[in-house]
């Protein structure tokens, strides 16, 4: 019994020193490939870095290429060790998983494959004002699956990144410009052209409004009541200290106050009903007449 443990024991004892090199060697491959990896990785995030791609990304991609470099680490260890059929079955049974979790978490992988797409192609940075569907703020984070967005009425709210792709989307801060307008309507004695230009001075005038592109006003329509007029204007929309509500609010009222001095009858489309009520007259002849 003795001697066959022992006999058995020293079997695998000079399998082991004969397999001993074969292992260094894998582990030496396998340390090489892994320090290539970890430089690729460091590479392209460097690059990155002076790119215009986001800074969400850079880990992202540092993650998928050191997880890409482990597998295939792994894959080739098992080969030199001659493991070669559980290194197949490894690619086979990673494809078939692939193939499952994608049926599983469609939705979930459908964000992700859109923000890896949007990540060489992104309409919009941090800080940018966007909407999409129906949806208007501004970009506080972007992430691999979705964006974070901040609205005006504070809300935060997480656009996912399928969406984004798919969907349209309008940038507001993309060249720094937006444009913004107001009506208003004046009585038909009133003077058009004196109008016109007193919209064009006050909105240029106003605090917030770009000199360049300049300020439009022109009719733009004929009511039952009233002409009703119109004023264009541009806007920075990187100044988050004036934004389009604030700088509009405050043209409209520039304008109003305006015309009223001028002299002109402002009107809507409410009118003031006045109800006339009926009077007793008593009339007392005096007893001289």
């Amino acid at each position: 019994m003795i001697d066959t443990l022992a006999e058995g024991f020293m079997s695998e004892y000079v399998a082991f020193v004969e397999f001993l090199p074969r292992l260094t060697i894998a582990l030496v491959v396998v340390g090489v490939i892994y320090l290539v990896g970890l430089g690729v990785a460091s590479g392209i995030v460097k690059i990155l870095k002076r790119s215009s791609m986001q800074e969400a990304y850079h880990h992202y991609f540092k993650t998928l290429i050191k997880g890409i470099t482990i597998f295939i680490c792994i894959i080739v260890f098992l080969n030199m060790v001659g493991y070669s059929v559980l290194s197949a079955s490894l690619l086979a049974g990673g494809g078939l998983t692939a193939v499952m979790l994608g049926f599983a978490f469609k939705d979930i992988g459908e964000n992700f494959l859109a923000g890896f797409l949007m990540a060489f192609s992104r309409p919009f940075n941090t800080n940018d004002l966007i909407e999409t569907g129906g949806i208007t703020g501004r970009v506080k984070s972007i992430h691999l699956r979705h964006t974070h967005i901040r609205t005006s009425e504070g809300c935060d709210v997480f656009v996912p990144s399928a969406q984004l792709f798919t969907k349209p989307l309008s940038n507001y801060t993309l060249d720094g410009l937006r444009r913004g307008g107001l009506t208003v309507g004046i009585d038909y004695a009133d003077d058009v052209d004196k109008a016109l230009n007193i919209l064009r001075e006050v909105v240029q005038k106003t605090s917030g409004v770009l000199q360049s592109p300049g300020t439009s006003a022109s009719i733009k329509n004929f009511t039952d009541n009233y002409v009703e007029l119109q004023a264009f204007f541009w806007i920075n929309t990187k100044d988050q200290e004036k934004g389009l509500a604030k700088i509009r609010t405050s043209t409209m009222n520039n304008c109003r106050v305006q015309l009223i001095e001028e002299g002109f009858t402002l009107s809507s489309e409410v009118s003031t009903a006045l109800t006339m009520s009926p009077l007793d007259i008593q009339l007392q002849k005096n007893g001289g007449l």
